[in-house]
């Protein structure tokens, strides 16, 4: 027990701030309801780290509160520097239309270029499209193809929703931040974090030399392990990825049922 001098505390600036204690230079003068009803005030408090955690938990309730009603979803990955007319966005298009007809809404990352293609063949099929865009230095706005749209500021809130809405990941050729999506998806796989979802690799030549290395160099020098590659599915056939999604997707519901069943049976034992 730390022992206070009783004649050197009676002298020392305290001040209760909820449950936080000030002491010395650390007391401020005023109070936090008189800073916040003061609009003359000085306003650096909405740039402090407690504010910014109401900003975070804010981003998440409205996340969870939107889209905690989707549909099953799959979340597709790819570069926004994809131009129209590029066989990307193409192949973007079809497997939206593809995943809309086989009942899933598709999430993007709300921007241009393969995102775009994959919200508008959703879109036009008649499925659900939906987008989570990212505050960016650069100015950025959703797809028009976008139905329901969220804006972030922060990354990982973002990424929570990628992941937690979502029964499938198919990427498609990008850069950095599809490279940075597939690896955080194959790692919360891997680790056991989400259940087993397919990680589907769409364009065989453009994924080619990443796989090789992967297994020249990660595997040969034992950094994962042989059944670590057979999360990674790599295709060039839209109708497989899709059937891998529904495949998987059939084979959870079928988990979730039995699940469902034993724990019925296990609480109500005289069940038939």
């Amino acid at each position: 027990m730390v022992s206070v001098d009783p004649e050197r505390a009676a002298g020392t600036p305290e001040k209760h701030r909820g449950p936080v204690l000030l002491r010395r230079e650390q007391v401020q003068p005023g109070t936090t309801d008189q800073r916040l009803l003061d609009s003359r005030g000085p306003s650096d408090w909405v740039h402090t780290d407690p504010w910014r955690v109401l900003r975070i938990q804010s981003e998440f309730v409205e996340g969870f509160g939107q889209l905690s009603e989707l549909p099953r979803a799959v979340s597709v990955f790819g570069s926004a520097r994809t131009p129209t007319d590029h066989p990307d966005y193409a192949t973007g298009r079809v497997l939206g239309g593809r995943l809309a007809e086989a009942g899933f809404a598709v999430i993007t990352g709300g921007g241009p270029g393969v995102m775009e293609a994959a919200n508008r063949g959703a879109q036009e099929a008649g499925g659900l499209s939906v987008g989570l865009g990212i505050e960016l230095p650069f100015e950025q706005s959703l797809n028009q193809w976008v139905d329901v749209g969220i804006n972030f500021r922060y990354f990982f809130a973002r990424k929570t929703m990628f992941v937690k809405y979502a029964q499938a990941f198919i990427i498609l050729p990008g850069g950095f931040g599809t490279l940075d999506e597939l690896f955080e998806s194959l790692t919360l796989v891997q680790t056991g974090k989400v259940t087993r979802f397919p990680v589907i690799l769409l364009g065989a030549r453009y994924w080619a030399g990443l796989i090789t290395w992967i297994s020249d160099t990660l595997l040969a020098e034992g950094k994962v392990a042989e059944k670590d590659l057979a999360l990674i599915t790599v295709t060039d056939d839209i109708e497989e990825a899709v059937s891998a999604v529904v495949a998987s997707a059939a084979e959870r519901d079928e988990r979730t049922s039995g699940t469902a069943r034993q724990e019925s049976v296990a609480a109500n034992p005289d069940l038939p």
